[in-house]
């Protein structure tokens, strides 16, 4: 079986441009995945509604928000 390199060679020099280029996001993607600790600043913003709401609820809820039916 040919090897990424074999195949990456047979193409001509803009698509071996692309290959490059992919290759560069996906590293990059792959590096910035991977920063620092989950915030969780947000947490307890809702808190006021906990009575008011059920946790299904809530979500309905903020679903009609996002889709501005409110």
């Amino acid at each position: 079986m040919p090897t990424l390199k074999e195949f990456v060679e047979k193409l001509p020099p803009d698509l071996q441009q692309e290959v490059k280029d992919y290759i560069e996001f996906l590293l990059e993607k792959r590096h910035t995945k991977h920063k620092g600790k989950l915030k969780l600043d947000w947490r307890g913003a809702l808190r006021d509604l906990r009575d008011k709401y059920t946790s299904v609820e809530l979500q309905h809820e903020i679903s009609k928000w996002r889709n501005g039916i409110v």
